[in-house]
């Protein structure tokens, strides 16, 4: 590694905070990269889907181009502070969130690929551990995160490095994008039936005062079940796998499947397989499931269909809480109560209505769970290659 430098991110970057606003700005607008973006993205999505209504002034003090990166800078639990992002691109109009920082070139020294690579690295990350403080959130000071070291090698083997792990990204990426027409097939199905009410034998079905006949009103209590989550003492976490995976509710945002990362040996609160997570705070609303027994800390709620039509339950929460990537100065520290969550009040439709849907759309969620496999299988093998290359241990 003799070609390898060490350099302070100082000397590569000068570092931004990001756009605060209340909820009400967002929704309409232009492009807003979210604290979701950054979290689950390697590399800025090619689109940024969110949208906040931003001034001239706003646009160009938060703007984003190709080799910024960013890095989360707070979080509620430590092991999701400091995950970054690169922009491979300019985004013209677009803005980032107030809970990331972005770091802006200063040199041409960087290739953004390898930097972005990098960053992601266990031996990096673990450098935001030591420099992090935590009070009821954690967070990362400008200066500290300046000081950070990063190992450059040539320009030359950065570009190499980038290209053999852009081949198990660029596959994990087609099947990211099969994940997402599963989703919107059975997210479009849910819409037709459920709210645009083009359900099978909706042509002989009377709507009485814009329900059909047949439903009912119901609260989330009356058909799901749910367990409030509740967070163990700090030393029974672990990192070693000991006891079960535990999920506080602010990680895998935008995701579908958790990743077991954190473990507990205090068994709390429990969430079986193939539990909805429900966040109930820090937004409310966000989804996802689990594929194994896991304890739930209090920022979820683990919901399971009475009757097992979880497909039915997802879909249905889904387009209840469609907003859920919205993160703004107005609903990061939301939150609602079990009395709230179970107080929720849907339109139900007969039982045969609801098995014509789960037997669909279940189908298609067994089709995501089965590509879901194969991202995770790619993510491995490219995590293990990653320090090999970035520490020279494997010369290209």
């Amino acid at each position: 590694m003799n070609e390898w430098k060490k350099v302070k991110l100082g000397e590569l970057y000068e570092v931004h905070n990001g756009l605060s606003k209340g909820r009400q700005f967002f929704g309409t607008g232009f492009p807003f990269l979210t604290f979701s973006n950054v979290f689950n993205n390697w590399f800025l999505p090619d689109q940024l889907e969110s949208l906040v209504q931003t001034t001239d002034k706003e646009r160009d003090a938060c703007s984003i181009k190709a080799g910024d990166v960013f890095i989360t800078r707070t979080s509620e639990t430590m092991d999701e502070l400091g995950m970054s992002s690169v922009a491979l691109k300019d985004y013209p109009n677009a803005t980032y969130n107030g809970f990331t920082k972005r770091l802006r070139p200063v040199t041409d020294r960087v290739n953004p690929r390898y930097i972005g690579y990098y960053l992601r690295t266990p031996k990096f990350r673990g450098q935001f551990m030591a420099f992090s403080t935590m009070t009821t959130r954690a967070s990362l000071a400008n200066n500290d995160l300046l000081n950070m070291e990063v190992e450059l090698p040539s320009m030359e083997t950065q570009h190499r490095i980038a290209t053999i792990l852009s081949r198990y990204d660029s596959l994990i990426e087609n099947y990211q994008k099969q994940i997402k027409l599963l989703e919107e097939a059975a997210q479009r199905l849910y819409k037709e039936w459920f709210i645009d009410l083009h359900f099978p034998g909706h042509e002989n079905t009377k709507i009485v005062d814009g329900v059909p006949e047949g439903w009912e009103k119901k609260k989330l209590h009356d058909f799901a079940e749910v367990v409030m989550g509740a967070s163990p003492k700090s030393e029974f976490y672990n990192n070693e796998k000991q006891g079960l995976p535990f999920h506080q509710g602010v990680g895998s945002y935008g995701t579908r499947f958790v990743d077991d990362n954190v473990y507990t040996t205090s068994i709390t609160r429990l969430a079986k397989s193939n539990s909805i997570l429900f966040s109930v705070r820090a937004p409310v609303g966000r989804l996802n499931i689990t594929k194994n027994k896991i304890v739930i800390g209090r920022g979820l709620a683990a919901m399971n269909h009475k009757d097992g039509f979880q497909s039915f339950l997802f879909y249905m929460l889904k387009d209840r809480f469609f907003m859920d990537n919205i993160i703004g100065n107005g609903s990061i520290f939301a939150s609602i109560s079990k009395v709230e969550l179970l107080g929720q009040e849907f339109i139900v439709p007969p039982m045969k209505t609801i098995k014509a849907f789960e037997s669909f759309a279940s189908k298609l969620d067994k089709k995501i769970e089965s590509v879901d496999t194969q991202i995770r299988l790619l993510t491995e093998a490219r995590d293990r290659l990653l320090p090999k290359l970035m520490s020279g241990e494997i010369e290209i």
